[in-house]
């Protein structure tokens, strides 16, 4: 899991041209002017899914991880709590849904992170992530998730 800033993005590149391709988009998008929704950006090697949602309580929520995909997600409005660890002996509370590349895990979080505007939070598949979190109280949150395709 890497957590920065977006004006640290350059940092990054090293990891491949999708995450170049990705903070790019990231930095010449108006995500305030995009309705919620998903957006193409290299067909399904590298998506962005816009979203819009008053942030929860963890505590009925659970932590998930994918297979397929590696999420970028990035804070365009308000701010949140997520939740994560370590991927390592969990068993999953949800079995691994190949079409939805998610699976759950009923384990509370080690860690939790405050995510505020332009900050973003990458998660690989060994990372576990409960995002949408409320910090003090419920708030409306506008948040970009970039789905890249592993390698």
């Amino acid at each position: 899991m890497i957590l920065d800033t977006l004006t640290n993005a350059h940092r990054y590149h090293c990891l491949g041209p999708r995450f170049v391709k990705a903070f790019e988009y990231l930095a010449q998008t108006d995500f305030l002017t995009l309705e919620k929704g998903k957006y193409e950006i290299d067909g399904t090697n590298l998506f962005a899914i816009v979203n819009e949602y008053d942030t929860v309580d963890p505590s009925g929520e659970q932590m998930e991880a994918h297979k397929k995909y590696i999420d970028i997600q990035y804070i365009v409005k308000g701010a949140e709590l997520i939740g994560h660890d370590f991927l390592q002996q969990q068993t999953p509370s949800k079995a691994y849904s190949e079409a939805e590349d998610y699976m759950l895990f009923a384990e509370k979080p080690a860690f939790f992170t405050r995510l505020d505007q332009q900050h973003f939070a990458i998660f690989f598949p060994t990372d576990l992530h409960m995002p949408n979190l409320r910090i003090d109280q419920p708030a409306a949150v506008k948040k970009v998730v970039i789905k890249l395709a592993v390698y």
